[in-house]
């Protein structure tokens, strides 16, 4: 009878150290622990992803230049001094659907004419679009003549406007130069965002000094295409 209450009174111990040794497990989850491990990479992850987001946002100009920012100087603004210019093709501030490159125009440049000016030794002539970003549609140099007939500049100088719709500006400007430039800004039938960047260098000589703009020639009309 001794013999089996020890054995009864064993076994009751064993089965107290088990049920201690479960309820201590319980007290600290195992889970706990990696749960706010996870949270925590969550948010790293997140600000990390938001760093790259803003530093590959694709960056575009600001149409308002910020404080401080300079703008590009306008030729008109540089105290040069200035010369007719004409056009036949050009009425009432329009111009001719024959210097147009579409089915109603001949794709020729314009007759375009002026005053010699003193001091000059060749001109420069650009056409643009002014409203498509300068849009480059006729860039001649080293010119020497003072009257240009209609359809004078050759066809890798030359791309008559052919706006996609609507009301566009066409301006020109005749630079003339003391010296003929080596090289000369812009690209034929493209927009020039640096188009009077590409001017205003015209005015440094070979030497690097300043000075080589005489004067200038200023002529716009308008062409609306598809109203």
């Amino acid at each position: 009878m001794r013999k089996r209450i020890c054995i009864m009174a064993c076994i009751f111990s064993i089965l107290v150290f088990v049920m201690m040794g479960c309820g201590s497990t319980q007290e600290t989850p195992a889970t706990a622990e990696p749960e706010e491990s996870v949270e925590a990479v969550e948010e790293e992850t997140t600000d990390v992803a938001e760093d790259v987001a803003e530093e590959t946002e694709p960056q575009t100009e600001s149409k308002k230049p910020k404080r401080g920012q300079k703008t590009t100087v306008h030729i008109k603004d540089c105290g040069y001094a200035t010369f007719e210019l004409s056009s036949e093709d050009l009425h009432d501030g329009v111009w001719d659907s024959v210097i147009t490159n579409t089915e109603n125009g001949k794709n020729v440049s314009p007759q375009i004419k002026w005053e010699a000016v003193p001091e000059a030794e060749s001109y420069v002539v650009y056409m643009t679009d002014t409203m498509a970003g300068d849009w480059m549609h006729w860039i001649s140099s080293n010119v020497t003549e003072t009257e240009l007939a209609q359809g004078w500049a050759p066809e890798g100088e030359y791309v008559g406007p052919y706006p996609p719709g609507g009301t566009h500006t066409y301006e020109i400007y005749v630079i003339a130069l003391r010296q003929a430039p080596e090289t000369v800004g812009g690209t034929l039938d493209a927009s020039n965002i640096r188009f009077m960047r590409d001017v205003l260098e015209l005015d440094v000589l070979p030497d690097g000094s300043k000075g080589n703009i005489v004067a200038y020639g200023h002529l716009a009309g308008t062409y609306t295409y598809g109203d």
